[in-house]
């Protein structure tokens, strides 16, 4: 009896190997661990990202995927890639630093992957719920960090409230989720749904408290007031635009008033621009002032094609003016802190093109109504707008949140809009 059991069960996991769905559902459970796991290890998200890569291999559609490759959503981001693997040919680094340039790019390939396999799954959402709740996990851990420092995995050098990574990232997933809650809350508000709109809320709040009282990075207070703009432009009438907006300005006057922490964060713009202004030191503010206008020199250099993939340090390198009186002029860097910038200077106007056509291509690849469209179009319009300030499309934290956000929501958007296409077809 135990021995037909026992084969039984061998039978059992066999058939399981060999089922195509059941390697889809491995791939969403990967899926759902790389995003769990992208707000506290690096590491993690990898492995688990290349094991999910892997899982769909053995019954992936290569007529079907090749065939999806084809769409404008898929060809851009493939095509920064390729721009940046030609852009070694005229660039005057070391094959090192131009194959290390190349890396972070890389990462949009997946992009496309995602797209496909989202576009058959039906378990997106398990991705989104898995990263909203490893964030308010990490929001909790933040708290308790804030208060017990001695906690803390970062202690390199150790940032208030920052128990893993940095508090760019945090912010970014803070913010993140935060602003794609509201869609939700209103939705249930409209629905009558007072108990799970209350909870989404004070999950939301939680967040934005958090922010408030412990850290926040000075990108995510400039990000997340143009966010909400483009939520209630979209989502609210104009009566309720204002009424929200005036509770937002006497809820950001109480933040004010209250969080200490916030206040020097916002101070630091004034007085790190003066300070580089006035006396050339190297503020934070002052040394991305100081990276994009030298930037802009390289990028009017050779403004086709640029200066190829991972010249941006040597060129800084020469421009360097050590021991004078502007201090900040004297930083050399591989990353002018600007995504266009970024693009530019290595690849030119070519570069620019490709990488507005990934940001527009996938802003109107969630024109529809739905949260799902809503997380995706959220996803971009932070990356966009962050970019302004970094390289985030290049840098893995958030460069990985707009593939995984991209790419799951976007397949999401895809499938929905072929089942409206099937019905209309059936209904006609």
């Amino acid at each position: 009896m135990t021995a037909l059991a026992h084969e039984t069960t061998s039978e059992m996991l066999l058939r399981r190997l060999r089922s195509p769905a059941a390697w889809r559902e491995t791939v969403d459970i990967f899926a759902v661990l790389t995003a769990a796991s992208l707000p506290w290890s690096t590491s993690l998200a990898g492995i688990f990202n290349a094991l999910m890569l892997l899982c769909m291999l053995p019954f992936l559609d290569v007529r079907g995927f090749l065939q999806s490759l084809k769409r404008p959503i898929c060809i851009a981001p493939i095509a920064l890639v390729l721009l940046a693997l030609v852009g070694t040919l005229w660039s005057d680094a070391t094959w090192g630093a131009r194959f290390y340039a190349v890396n972070p790019t890389v990462k949009l390939l997946v992009l496309p992957v995602l797209l496909y396999h989202f576009e058959q799954s039906p378990r997106g959402h398990w991705i989104f719920i898995a990263f909203l709740v490893s964030c308010a996990l990490l929001s909790v851990m933040s708290w308790l960090v804030a208060f017990y420092p001695d906690l803390a995995l970062k202690t390199d050098p150790p940032e208030r409230g920052i128990f893993v990574k940095n508090y760019i990232d945090q912010s970014q997933e803070f913010a993140l989720c935060a602003v794609a809650l509201a869609y939700p809350i209103v939705t249930l508000l409209r629905e009558k749904r007072y108990w799970f709109a209350g909870l989404l809320t004070v999950l939301a709040l939680s967040f934005f408290v958090n922010m408030v009282f412990v850290v926040v990075s000075r990108t995510a207070l400039v990000t997340v007031p143009i966010m909400f703009g483009v939520f209630a432009l979209l989502h609210l009438k104009w009566r309720s635009i204002a009424l929200i907006s005036a509770a937002l300005l006497v809820g950001a006057g109480l933040a004010w008033q209250a969080s200490p922490q916030l206040r020097s964060t916002a101070e630091t713009f004034g007085s790190d621009y003066t300070r580089y202004v006035e006396r050339g030191e190297p503020s934070s503010a002052g040394l991305r002032l100081e990276f994009w206008r030298k930037s802009l020199g390289f990028f009017a250099q050779a403004p086709i094609k640029g200066h190829g993939t991972g010249s941006t340090r040597g060129l800084f390198e020469r421009v360097a003016t050590p021991g004078g009186l502007n201090q900040a002029s004297a930083e050399v860097i591989g990353n002018p802190h600007n995504q266009t910038l970024n693009v530019a200077v290595q690849w030119g106007v070519i570069g620019i093109v490709v990488l507005y056509a990934i940001w527009i291509l996938h802003l109107r690849l969630f024109r529809g109504d739905g949260l799902v469209n809503w997380i995706g179009l959220l996803v971009v319009v932070q990356n966009v707008f962050t970019s302004l300030f970094n390289s985030h499309l290049f840098d893995f934290h958030e460069g990985w949140m707009y593939v995984i956000g991209v790419g799951v929501a976007g397949g999401m958007a895809i499938r929905a809009q072929q089942s409206e296409a099937k019905m209309g077809e059936a209904g006609s």
